[in-house]
C-alpha cells in the first residue's frame, strides 16, 4: 500500500485546475494545468490497504493500479511505469479519456471521494516520456508469419502492439490520411492533443509495426484479398454507422451528424484543407444527445465563437449522487459537469425533438421539440407542449449502430449479429478462419478502456492461432460486460 495513514489525514480529493474558461476558448489547448507533485504524491498516498482492491474490477486492462500509486508515492516513477505497462500500451489515451470505473469502484468511495486513479494514471505515462523511458520492446525473433489489422483505433493499435512484439510481421490499415481513428478524429485536441498519439506511433514503428493509411479495406483492397495476402486478420474498424433521426426536416442544409463536424474541426486544427468544412462561428447550435460526443460538440462550437449552444437530451437528467439502483461497486450514471458544460451554453433533459423547421432556401432555421412523456415505458412528445429553438446548425450526436463497410457482404465467412456488430466466438475468431473481430466492431460502441483490453486479448488468441500457444496475456472475453477476468 502506499501511505498507511494517507487516505485518513488527506480526505479531500484534488485535482488539477482546469485553466480558465476565456483563455482556454482561445486555443486548442488541453484544458488542465500542470499539476504540482506534491499534490500528485498526497493523491497518491491516499490508496489504501483494502485487502481486496476492488479497483481491479471495473477495469477491464486489470490495472494494477494499488501498485503503482504505491510506486508514484515512494517516487519509484520508473517501476510506476513498468507496471502501468504491464497491463496497458496506452495509459496516455486511457489517463485522458476513460471516464475511469476503477474510480468509482475504489473501496474508499465508500465513503469518502475516491482516489484520483486517473490522474496518477497520466502522470507516471507523461513523465515516462518526459524522462525518455518510453523505448521500443523490439521483439527478439521474427515468426516469418503476417498479420493485418484493419483499423488503427485503441483495439487495432493494441492488437498491433502486441503481436509486433511477439515477433510477426503487422500492418496496421486506415481508410485516413492518418493513423489514430477516434483518437485522431473524433476527440477534439482541447481533450487530447495529438502529440500523444504520434509519439506512441514513433515507438510501434521502430518496433517494427507497419502502418498504411489511406487505404480503404473493400474498397482499394478486397477483403478477400486482404486474406490471401496474410496468416491473419484483425477487423478492429470500430462502431461508427451513427444512429439517425428520420424525422420532418432532416435533409435540410444545416443537419449533420456529430461526427463529421468533429472530424472536419480536427482536420482543420491539424492544419488540413477542409473545404466546405461544416463551422459554427455566429450559429445557433443545437446538439441533439446528452454523451460525450454531444460534450465535445459544445467545446468544440463554442471555441468556433457560435452564437448559442443548446444541448437537448431525450431523457432525464441523471442524479448528482449514485442512485440505490447502481450501488458500489458498479459504474454509477451520474449527472457530470465536463470541461465543455463550464464553457457555456444550454442543457436541457425530457426534450424530444419532433421536427427540423427550414426557410425558402432548405436551411435549417428552428428545431420544433416538445416535452417528453413516458408512456408504456416508451418516450414520447408530450402533445401540447411543443415549442421553437432557433438553429442554424443541427447536430445528431445519438450514438452509433455498428461497424461501416461491406465486409459482411463479402466472399468472406462473416456475418452481422442482431445489434449490427461483427459475430465472433469466445476466442475473437470469426466464421472465416484466421480473421478476428476487437474493440467496437464487436462488442459495439463501448469505452476506450474495453478497446484497449479486446485488442491485446484479440493479439493473444491471434498468436494461438498462429503458432498454437502464446504468452500474451488475454485480459478480458468477448462475452465479458463489466469484470475483468
Amino acid at each position: 500500500m502506499a501511505d498507511p495513514k494517507g487516505f485518513l489525514n488527506t480526505r479531500q480529493r484534488e485535482l488539477p485546475a482546469r485553466r480558465p474558461v476565456p483563455i482556454r476558448l482561445m486555443d486548442w489547448k488541453e484544458v488542465y494545468e500542470a499539476g504540482d507533485r506534491e499534490t500528485l504524491v498526497r493523491q497518491a498516498g491516499r490508496c489504501m490497504d483494502c485487502g481486496i482492491p476492488f479497483c481491479h474490477q471495473g477495469c477491464p486492462l486489470g490495472n494494477l493500479i494499488p501498485e503503482w500509486n504505491d510506486l508514484t508515492w515512494r517516487g519509484d516513477d520508473k517501476d510506476a511505469i513498468d507496471r502501468l505497462h504491464a497491463t496497458n500500451n496506452f495509459p496516455e489515451f486511457t489517463g485522458r479519456l476513460c471516464p475511469a470505473p476503477c474510480e468509482s469502484s475504489c473501496v474508499l468511495s465508500i465513503n469518502q471521494p475516491a482516489v484520483t486513479i486517473k490522474q496518477v494514471e497520466v502522470s507516471i505515462i507523461d513523465k515516462a516520456f518526459d524522462e525518455g523511458w518510453v523505448t521500443p520492446l523490439i521483439p527478439e525473433r521474427l515468426s516469418g508469419k503476417t498479420v493485418a489489422v484493419v483499423g488503427s483505433g485503441p483495439a487495432g493499435l493494441a492488437a498491433a502492439q502486441q503481436l509486433t512484439r511477439a515477433g510477426h510481421t503487422v500492418a496496421v490499415y486506415e481508410r485516413d490520411e492518418k493513423i489514430g481513428g477516434l483518437l485522431r478524429y473524433g476527440i477534439p485536441d482541447f481533450k487530447m492533443e495529438k502529440i500523444h498519439i504520434d509519439r506512441r506511433l514513433e515507438q510501434m514503428e521502430a518496433e517494427g509495426t507497419r502502418f498504411r493509411p489511406g487505404i480503404n479495406i473493400g474498397t482499394d483492397i478486397t477483403w478477400e484479398d486482404l486474406r490471401k495476402r496474410y496468416d491473419a486478420v484483425v477487423i478492429a474498424t470500430g462502431a461508427m454507422v451513427p444512429r439517425d433521426l428520420p424525422i420532418p426536416g432532416r435533409d435540410l442544409n444545416g443537419v449533420h451528424f456529430a461526427m463529421d463536424y468533429l472530424a472536419q474541426s480536427n482536420r482543420a486544427v491539424d492544419g488540413q484543407d477542409v473545404p466546405n468544412q461544416i463551422h459554427a462561428q455566429g450559429k445557433h447550435v443545437v446538439i441533439l444527445g446528452g454523451g460525450d460526443t454531444g460534450a465535445d460538440c459544445i467545446g468544440t462550437a463554442h471555441r468556433h465563437q457560435a452564437a448559442s449552444v443548446t444541448n437537448l437530451a431525450i431523457g432525464k437528467q441523471p442524479p448528482t449522487e449514485r442512485p440505490d439502483s447502481q450501488p458500489w461497486p458498479t459504474f454509477p450514471n451520474l449527472f457530470e459537469v465536463a470541461s465543455a458544460h463550464e464553457e457555456g451554453g444550454t442543457r436541457e433533459y425530457l426534450v424530444s425533438t419532433v421536427e427540423f423547421l427550414g426557410d425558402k432556401d432548405g436551411n435549417v432555421r428552428a428545431v420544433r421539440v416538445a416535452e417528453t412523456e413516458f408512456v408504456d415505458g416508451a418516450r414520447v412528445p408530450k402533445a401540447g407542449t411543443e415549442r421553437e429553438i432557433p438553429a442554424d446548425l443541427v447536430l445528431l450526436a445519438l450514438g452509433f449502430t455498428g461497424p461501416e463497410g461491406d465486409i459482411a457482404n463479402s466472399e468472406l465467412s462473416v456475418s452481422l449479429n442482431q445489434r449490427g456488430n461483427i459475430n465472433r466466438d469466445d476466442h475473437y475468431a470469426t466464421a472465416e478462419p484466421g480473421v478476428f473481430v476487437a474493440g467496437d466492431a464487436g462488442r459495439g460502441q463501448s469505452l476506450i478502456v474495453w478497446a484497449i483490453a479486446e485488442g491485446r486479448a484479440a493479439a493473444a488468441a491471434v498468436d494461438r492461432y498462429l503458432e498454437g500457444e502464446t504468452l500474451l496475456p488475454a485480459p478480458v472475453a468477448p462475452t465479458d460486460r463489466g469484470f475483468a477476468v
